[in-house]
């Protein structure tokens, strides 16, 4: 088995449309209003926005967290927790051995938080 999709609670589609739009640095793959769905392609999951769904923590993975943080900031997203390791990887069981992952917290148009993850050499 593996996971083919997300979905994340919008109460304004248009709103969480431009939000994930800035978020993620692509417009959306699709749309269908009615009957209120937009999805994004997160190569092999896609990411479904959705007025009925319930709030999901999304956690998705960035080449530079400082600069995505930064990036995030001055596009006005709410930071709920800048930079910070969470965890060393001593094997390649959750991320790759000897890696340290690097997380940080932001909140999406809806009040979704979304988490930023990097792994960089402990």
């Amino acid at each position: 088995m593996r996971l083919i999709q997300i979905a994340q609670h919008a109460d304004d589609l248009g709103r969480a449309t431009a939000c994930y739009t800035t978020l993620l640095g692509m417009p959306p793959t699709a749309s269908f209003d009615p009957p209120g769905l937009v999805f994004f392609d997160l190569d092999v999951v896609r990411l479904l926005l959705e007025r009925g769904a319930p709030s999901a923590t999304l956690y998705l993975s960035v080449p530079d967290i400082d600069r995505a943080v930064e990036r995030l900031r001055d596009a006005g997203f709410p930071i709920e927790s800048g930079p910070h390791v969470i965890f060393t990887h001593a094997d390649d069981t959750l991320g790759p051995a000897g890696s340290a992952e690097w997380q940080a917290f932001v909140r999406d148009s809806e009040g979704n938080l979304v988490g930023l993850v990097e792994h960089r050499p402990a």
